[in-house]
Order: C-alpha cells, then sequence, then structure tokens
C-alpha cells in the first residue's frame, strides 16, 4: 500500500500548490488524518505550502515539524561533505511526522537553477528521498510559457530520468500549459493542466504588500479580488474607457481624479468588471472625488503607491499569485483546475491507500464533492443575489459540484458579483417575473392547488415568489433539486415542496435528518427540523427513510429509536409510542437493525450498552438516532453542535420525490456548499439504484 507521495519538480517553477492540493484532497477522501512534509523550505518564515495544507487538512502538529531542513543547513551540510547525515536527519523528521498519520503528502524542494554546487542535485536528491520515504513520485512539469513539443519532451524525460534514479513514479502531470494538450503515451498517466489565471493571478491584496502600498478604500472582499491585468490610465476618459480590460487593476497618476472617477462608473455600470485602481506618485485624489468613488459603491479597493507609473507596473506584473489558507476562492480555483483535468478516480485507485474505518467530517465533505462530481445534476437556487448564494456558487461552479441556475433578475445579480468580485458566469439566471415559464407554472399551480381554492389569477402571482418558482422548476424536470433558505424561513422553503413535489408514495410523512460530523465519526439524526410530534406510524416512516439516507452517503445504518427508557425499564404513553415504531420498523425492513426504546447513553456508549441492553447490535454503536419529537431534537443536536465542537449539516429533508433541501439562515458557504452537494447526490440517487 502506497501511504506516501511525493511531489517534485522539473525545472523551477511549476505550480506544485495546485497538484499538492489535488492529491492531498485525494487523500482526504480515503483516510482521516493527513500528513503534510517538505524536505527543505527557505526558513525564512512560515512555509506557504505548508502553511496552507496543514491549515485546510487540520494538520495537528507546529509547521516547524513539518519540515526537514532549511536551505542554510543542507548547504552547510553538503559543503562539508555531509551530505549522508543531510538525508538521515530529514528522513527522521519525516518519520515522526508519519509516526502520526494514515497518509503523507510530500512536496518536494524548490528546483534550483542557481549552479551552487554546495546545494544537492534537485531531482537525484528528491528521488533519493522518495526512496527513502518509501514514497511513490509525482513529478510536475513546469509548461507555463512553453511549447507544447517542449512540455511533451519535459514529461517524457521526467518520467525516465526518475524511472533511472530508481524511483516509483505514479503519473507525470504538466502544468500551467498553454492550452488543452496531449502528453505522451508512458507507461504511467501523464495529465496536463491548463494555466488557469484566477489560480496564477495575484491578489489586490498581494499586489498592495509586494508594493508597499497604502490602502485607501475597501473591505477584505475587495483585496481579495483576482489581478488579470494591469492598464496604466495617461490618457483622456473616452481612451481610457475603451482600453480597460476585465479583471484589470487599472494605475494612474494620484491627482487624475477624472480617471478615478470614470474606471469607477465603469465599473458600477457594468461596462467592465476591474479587479481594483492604484494611484501612484504617492499623491492622494482630491477628498471630493474620492467621496464620489464612496458613494458609487463600488466594491473596488484603492491603493497608493509612491512609485511611478511604469515602475508600478513592472514590479506588478513580477508577483505571482498561489493559493493559500487566506483566499479560499484561489483554492477551490486550484482543486477546481486539478479535477477537471485528472482522472481523480483512477489516480485515487493507483495510490491503494487503505481506507479509514474512521470518517472524520474532513473525509465526510470531501466525499460528497467527489460523490457530486461523478454524476452532475441541475439544481435551483432561488435566492441568487443572496452574497452568501453567490460566494458558494463560484465555488460550487469551479469545483464542478453542480450545474446552477441562480433566480432573480440578471442585473441585480450580475451588480452583485461585480460587487463581490466573484465569478458566475458558468450559472444560469433566471427572473421568475419575467420568465417564459411563469405561465406554464401558474396553470400547473392552479391544478394542483384548485382543492383549496387557488384560481388561475392567483397561481400567476404565487409562482413569481422565488421558492415557489424554483419547485415547480424540480416538478417539471428543468432542474432536478433546489436549495433555499439562506434568507426565507424554513416554512417557506419546504411548503411549496410539499404542495408541489410532495412524498415519496407509501411513506406517510416527509421529513428531515441532520449530519453531524463528530472528530471521529459521522451520525444521522432525525427528525429535528420539521414533524413536531409523529405517531408511531410516522415514527416509523422517519427511521426507515433515515436509515436509507445513511446508507446513501455511505454511513451503515444502525438505528437507535431513543425514548426515556431503555428496553423495558420505563412505561407511559411516550414510551409506548416508541416501542410501537419499533416493532413496525422491524415488520417493514427486517434485515434493518434497529433498538428501541433505547437512551442516548445506551445507544452511543459501549460501556452503557453492556450494562443496559448486552447482547444488542445495536446498542453502544448507533449511527442513526431518532428522536421521539421535534422538541428532543432540535435541542439536542443544538446542544451536541455547541457542547461537542460537531458540524451539523442540514437539515436534509428526506421522503419527497425529488430533493428539496433547507438551509440554516446562519448557513455558512461551506454549508451551502455541503448541502448543494447533498441535494445533487439524492438528485442522482434514482439512476444510481437503477444501475
Amino acid at each position: 500500500m502506497a501511504q506516501s507521495v511525493y511531489l517534485t519538480s522539473v525545472g523551477s517553477g511549476g505550480g506544485k500548490s495546485t497538484i499538492a492540493l489535488g492529491l492531498a484532497e485525494l487523500l482526504s477522501r480515503q483516510v482521516g488524518r493527513i500528513g503534510v512534509f517538505r524536505p527543505l523550505i527557505a526558513g525564512t518564515g512560515p512555509d506557504p505550502i505548508l502553511a496552507l495544507l496543514s491549515e485546510r487538512y487540520r494538520v495537528d502538529l507546529p509547521l516547524a515539524d513539518l519540515a526537514g531542513a532549511t536551505y542554510a543547513e543542507a548547504t552547510a551540510l553538503v559543503s562539508d561533505g555531509r551530505r549522508e547525515e543531510l538525508i538521515s536527519l530529514i528522513v527522521e523528521r519525516y518519520r515522526a511526522v508519519e509516526r502520526h498519520c494514515s497518509a503523507m503528502v510530500v512536496v518536494g524542494s524548490d528546483f534550483d537553477d542557481t549552479g551552487d554546487p554546495a546545494r544537492p542535485r534537485e531531482l537525484a536528491f528528491n528521488a533519493r528521498l522518495a526512496t527513502e520515504f518509501g514514497s511513490v513520485v509525482v513529478p510536475v512539469v513546469d509548461g507555463f510559457g512553453q511549447e507544447p513539443a517542449a512540455i511533451a519532451a519535459a514529461a517524457r524525460g521526467a518520467y525516465h530520468d526518475l524511472a533511472d534514479l530508481g524511483a516509483t513514479v505514479l503519473a507525470v502531470i504538466a502544468n500551467r500549459v498553454p492550452e488543452p494538450m496531449p502528453l505522451p503515451e508512458l507507461p504511467v498517466p501523464a495529465y496536463a493542466i491548463p494555466e488557469v489565471p484566477s489560480v496564477s493571478a495575484p491578489t489586490v491584496a498581494e499586489v498592495a504588500a509586494a508594493l508597499d502600498g497604502t490602502v485607501l478604500a475597501g473591505d477584505e472582499a475587495a483585496l481579495s479580488r483576482d489581478v488579470l491585468d494591469f492598464v496604466v490610465g495617461a490618457a483622456q476618459v473616452p481612451i481610457l474607457l475603451d482600453h480597460l480590460t476585465p479583471g484589470a487593476l487599472m494605475i494612474t497618476p494620484g491627482d487624475r481624479a477624472d480617471l478615478l472617477v470614470a474606471a469607477s462608473a465603469a465599473h458600477v455600470a457594468g461596462q467592465v468588471s476591474l479587479a481594483g485602481l492604484v494611484l501612484t506618485l504617492g499623491e492622494r485624489p482630491d477628498p471630493r472625488a474620492m467621496r464620489l468613488v464612496e458613494q458609487l459603491n463600488t466594491g473596488l479597493a484603492v491603493l497608493s503607491v509612491r512609485t511611478d507609473s511604469y515602475d508600478t507596473v513592472a514590479a506588478s506584473s513580477r508577483i505571482e499569485g498561489r493559493p493559500s489558507a487566506d483566499n479560499p476562492r484561489k483554492v477551490e480555483a486550484a482543486l477546481g483546475a486539478f479535477e477537471a483535468n485528472v482522472d481523480t478516480a483512477d489516480l485515487a485507485s493507483r495510490l491503494r491507500v487503505s481506507r479509514s474505518e474512521r470518517v472524520t467530517p474532513l473525509m465526510f465533505e470531501n466525499e460528497l464533492i467527489d460523490r457530486a462530481r461523478t454524476r452532475r445534476r441541475h439544481l435551483v437556487l432561488p435566492e441568487g443575489s443572496e452574497e452568501r448564494i453567490l460566494r458558494a456558487a463560484e465555488i460550487l461552479l469551479r469545483r464542478g459540484v453542480a450545474e446552477l441556475t441562480l433566480l432573480g433578475r440578471p442585473d441585480e445579480i450580475a451588480r452583485r458579483a461585480r460587487e463581490l468580485g466573484v465569478d458566475v458566469g458558468d450559472a444560469h439566471v433566471v427572473d421568475p417575473t419575467a420568465s417564459e415559464w411563469r405561465d406554464e407554472f401558474a396553470t400547473e399551480y392552479a391544478r394542483l392547488r384548485a382543492h383549496r381554492g387557488v384560481t388561475a389569477e392567483l397561481a400567476h402571482d404565487i409562482v413569481a415568489q422565488p421558492n415557489y418558482f424554483g419547485t415547480l422548476m424540480v416538478r417539471a424536470g428543468f432542474a432536478d433539486g433546489m436549495v433555499s433558505g439562506a434568507t426565507h424561513t424554513t416554512a417557506a422553503t419546504i411548503r411549496p415542496a410539499f404542495e408541489i413535489i410532495r412524498a415519496v408514495p407509501g411513506v406517510s410523512v416527509a421529513s428531515s435528518v441532520f449530519f453531524m460530523l463528530l472528530a471521529d465519526r459521522v451520525l444521522v439524526y432525525g427528525d429535528c427540523a420539521v414533524n413536531r410530534d409523529p405517531d408511531a406510524a410516522q415514527l416509523a416512516d422517519i427511521a426507515i427513510s433515515s436509515a436509507d439516507t445513511a446508507a446513501r452517503f455511505g454511513i451503515e445504518p444502525r438505528v437507535a429509536m431513543l425514548s426515556y427508557s431503555t428496553g423495558s425499564s420505563g412505561a407511559g404513553a411516550d414510551v409506548e409510542k416508541v416501542a410501537t415504531a419499533t416493532e413496525l420498523v422491524r415488520a417493514r425492513r427486517p434485515e434493518l437493525l434497529v433498538e428501541g426504546p433505547i437512551q442516548y447513553d445506551a445507544a452511543i456508549d459501549p460501556a452503557v450498552a453492556a450494562t443496559k441492553l448486552p447482547g444488542s447490535p445495536v446498542a453502544g454503536r448507533a449511527t442513526v438516532f431518532i428522536f421521539p419529537d421535534l422538541n428532543t431534537g432540535n435541542n439536542t443536536y443544538k446542544a451536541v453542535q455547541r457542547s461537542a465542537g460537531a458540524v451539523a449539516v442540514g437539515p436534509v429533508m428526506q421522503g419527497l420525490r425529488r430533493p428539496v433541501n433547507d438551509l440554516s439562515r446562519g448557513a455558512t458557504v461551506p454549508d451551502i456548499v455541503n448541502t448543494v452537494a447533498i441535494t445533487a447526490i439524492q438528485a442522482a440517487a434514482p439512476a444510481e439504484e437503477a444501475e
């Protein structure tokens, strides 16, 4: 079993961060604890790749422990003829990290093209370390600015050079190639990842830091915009407007208030989406002009630098961005580029890491993304202009999780996207009030609700509401599922689903579950959001639906029907309801492991279970917890979430003919991404079950 993968550059550069992220993401779906390591680091500050991987994959070791030696230490040892001592030192430090982890990602030394004889020869040095670590190797060829023939030759040479050095090559990856291109046939897979400007472009914040600039205006979101081009403003306003390009950082002298205002107005009007504005020569703009720019609410950062325009452009053009923990948008763009161009399923199988029986939150979340990508579905998001929805949509589109339709006015969504600096250009945008589907949906809704006195005129108004329109899109097959609730109440999200989608035949009640992501496992709690006081038959339906949901998401269902009594130790109407529901589940699904009535401690703690229900296949090992009523379930999930530090994903609706899921109004961007991925998996379930 290959428990360690080693990245090494072939030539300087190469964008190892993108490849390291992609490989770590693959491993994170299979094991609970990933380790990261770099044999050599600069030592002048935190290593950026280690910092990124350590934070994203929750490596709970100090950064200093994740490196073998500094370049200065390596140079001193090699100069003294103590090369083997250097190797031994690095291997010893690697083993200390490896002992704590299930799998390792090693990012080799940055290629040395200085010709310094005191530095170890890079490729041979990295091949030797990979062999000592027991790692498989992935050489990374830098394709930036290279011709396809040169890239192909470098990929071929990388494989043969490493093989000749005794390394086991897993795959060859050419990164930042100028366009999609085939690589030569090799004994191992070879992949080419095109240059993605949003990965390699610096952010406005990185430009400001490199130029020692002063931020005159702009918040964190403005500073996180990608700089895709540079435009010098020196001519008159009409000429400038002709030369502004998408994602450009406009650089102009600080006394050109006319260009400052014109560029800001062009951005707000939607003529062009800029990255930001840089004012040179240390000149502060006229306060009246700055007030006008602020009132335009551009969402752009305005920087002031001391250098002139020429030197500012020259210095800016040398700045290269890289994914970092401080810029999750760039991380998602890098992962999207990797996953779109690498056969991740094949690569994961070649790694052959033993899958962990423990399921960590990170493993579960990454598995959601991976499964959703494999059967891409079309989902509708009714709250199309909400900031969190737009930020989540950008991530989902970059990762290829789902095809998306955003509901709302196209001009409003475009304006909000410009203000936030997010790219949702690949999403469909539909305005319910102006859609060609509105009349069709009104006719259908009036038919469905005629028994409630809904007329065609009333239906025409109702279906213009985003949640109703989105639900009707799902019913009509224009979308496979819907996610809403970031700004709407739970009732406003699920009422249309109950009226229009309705429950699966044979299920008396639709219900919900939360996935509770604990440190070392994932539990399923139902129903904590929808049904206030289900009767015994409804409780049995909830249990069966929850068990099926758990199984669909890779959790072996062992169902605990919760009560204040375990077994026959107590009595009362509430206990009898749970006991009856348990028998109904056993009668309908005899193969399902279910226990009840059972108390929570006996369901989850093996020691308590051994005393209260010895020999039970569920007690002490339950994965699906069914609460007797909404009051108990809702309070319990929130208590576990806050007291145990669990991540609660949901509520996830179940029992509906097609998936519609509700978000908490406090949902974060990662919560939305997870919920959309879950909905996509639910939407794909019928096709998977038919195979």
